[in-house]
């Protein structure tokens, strides 16, 4: 009996002492982040974790094992897993509805299918070759073809954040990447709506996505990420292997320049190069279905937080920075667009609080991570007064036929929020700074004019490409399959015309 207590006393000994052992292994320390860096981090692969050693013995016999490898967090990837399909219904049915109530009742089946087409033709193509293109090492302007048809990528790869040592899924950062890229092309289709062909709607997306938007998104997000940065010779290392715009120090957290700059500059040359609507100035295009407006910028608004606050990858105190600026932003813009336009034309309009809105989103979108609440507020209310001009003055001084007004709203919102984010991320007003990552923390000095020409740098170098490319590309689709439909099958309707269907039945 005494050899079987003493037994059992043994027992229990060796238990409590595995308990301890246990419980006083380290763990690896995930570092906050205060701040996060412009752009979207380049994709890192990380050996799987060393397994602990057996006995501690063993350990102090053997050599020091390397540091084990970040894994994901799993908040983080459900994040960004949410935040990927806030993107999507941006797109589908966002956008498709604010886009579709605007045109007449003949041409509402003919944009749901052209932003339902594009947003499935890019994503495709983002998967063979345009996550590779955008987001591995190559150029300053072109990543490389590493990861055509995401080769090499698994269920372990893993894509940096913006803190040290912090990764998510490399897959759920390709999705999040490419639903950014299919509705940035998607935002083009309302420039040119109500008379382009459908075969012209394609293949200007294809060369234009190939050729504008995976070199402006290389230029602005691509960078070898957090971890690279460990002295200022590795940092100089690092950035010489960055994007053109990112090496210049370009703040864009979520696509102003990237998705509405670039889009909003395709739009209106598009407009001017397919033409004025037949019997525009003469005839009414009044929007057949401010309802489905209403609800398109509505489900917009719910998207954009995946849209800004996704982009910080990671679910934290940045995130809900962002999340909160897209908020109020959107709110002060729809409230000024309607005030300013009572003030002028004597109401308030449903298109024109639906209107603010989005121009407030698009204003808030390279700030939302970078500019304090106060910040996001100012900049949401001069979005809804300026992006009213932006439709109507601006407008007819251009004499475009921007039918869905995309430069009013993308274009002007996007150029005044880049240019503001350089004023309001500044520390004295309320603003993040920079992040060194070097020290990882924020930098000492901020000068607010030198930050501003940097994003006037990024606005004009994006102007400029995009709009180079676009006119290509509409010269090449109108020389090989035309770019507008006959004025008969206008007048009729594309939907009856290229699609054979209605969108509603009498």
């Amino acid at each position: 009996m005494k050899k079987l207590f003493a037994a059992l006393l043994a027992s229990v000994a060796l238990g409590f002492a595995g308990g301890a052992s246990a419980e006083d292994r380290p763990e690896v320390p995930v570092p906050a982040v205060e701040a996060s860096a412009a752009g979207a981090p380049a994709a890192v692969k990380v050996e799987a974790p060393v397994a602990a050693p057996a006995a501690a013995v063993a350990a102090v016999a053997a050599p020091a094992e390397a540091a084990p490898a970040p894994v994901p967090n799993k908040g983080d990837n459900a994040w960004l897993m949410v935040s990927t399909a806030f993107v999507i219904l941006m797109c589908i049915p966002g956008l498709a509805l604010f886009y579709g109530g605007l045109v007449r009742a003949k041409n509402m089946l003919s944009v749901l299918l052209q932003v339902f087409a594009v947003f499935s033709l890019i994503s495709v193509l983002w998967v063979l070759y345009g996550y590779s293109i955008a987001f591995t090492e190559g150029s300053a302007f072109f990543g490389g073809l590493d990861k055509v048809f995401l080769k090499g990528i698994t269920p372990d790869s893993v894509a940096a954040t913006f803190s040290k040592g912090v990764v998510i899924s490399e897959f759920i950062y390709v999705a999040f990447q490419g639903a950014f890229a299919a509705i940035t092309v998607a935002l083009i289709l309302g420039a040119f709506a109500e008379r382009i062909k459908f075969s012209a709607v394609l293949l200007f997306a294809v060369i234009w996505f190939t050729f504008s938007y995976l070199p402006i998104a290389h230029m602005v997000w691509y960078w070898a990420g957090p971890d690279a940065y460990t002295s200022a010779e590795a940092a100089d290392a690092a950035n010489a292997t960055a994007g053109f715009l990112f090496k210049k120090g370009a703040l864009d957290f979520a696509g102003g320049t990237v998705v509405h700059i670039n889009a909003a500059v395709a739009g209106l040359v598009g407009a001017f190069m397919v033409g004025k609507r037949v019997g525009y100035g003469r005839e009414s295009f009044a929007p057949h279905s401010l309802t489905l407006t209403i609800v398109g910028a509505a489900l917009l608004w719910v998207g954009w937080f995946g849209f800004n606050a996704g982009s910080a990858l990671e679910a934290n105190g940045v995130a809900a920075l962002a999340f909160v600026n897209t908020w109020v932003a959107t709110a002060a813009a729809a409230f000024s667009w309607m005030m300013a336009e009572w003030i002028i034309k004597g109401k308030p309009s449903g298109l024109g609080a639906a209107s603010g809105a989005v121009a407030g989103l698009v204003a808030i979108t390279p700030a939302a991570g970078f500019v304090g609440v106060a910040g996001a507020v100012a900049m949401g209310l001069l979005a809804g007064a300026i992006c009213l001009w932006g439709v109507n003055g601006l407008k007819r001084m251009l004499g475009a036929d921007d039918s869905l007004d995309v430069f009013g709203v993308h274009g002007v919102g996007g150029i005044l929020g880049a240019i503001l984010t350089g004023v309001f991320a500044a520390p004295s007003l309320g603003g993040s700074g920079i992040w060194d990552y070097v020290t990882n923390k924020t930098a000492d000095a901020y000068s607010i004019g030198d930050q501003v020409i940097v994003q006037a740098t990024a606005v004009g170098t994006t102007i400029v490409w995009s709009a180079v490319v676009a006119f290509i590309a509409y010269k090449l689709v109108d020389m090989f399959i035309g770019l507008r439909v006959p004025e008969d099958e206008e007048r009729e309707g594309l939907d009856i015309t290229s699609h054979g269907e209605s969108a509603y039945h009498q």
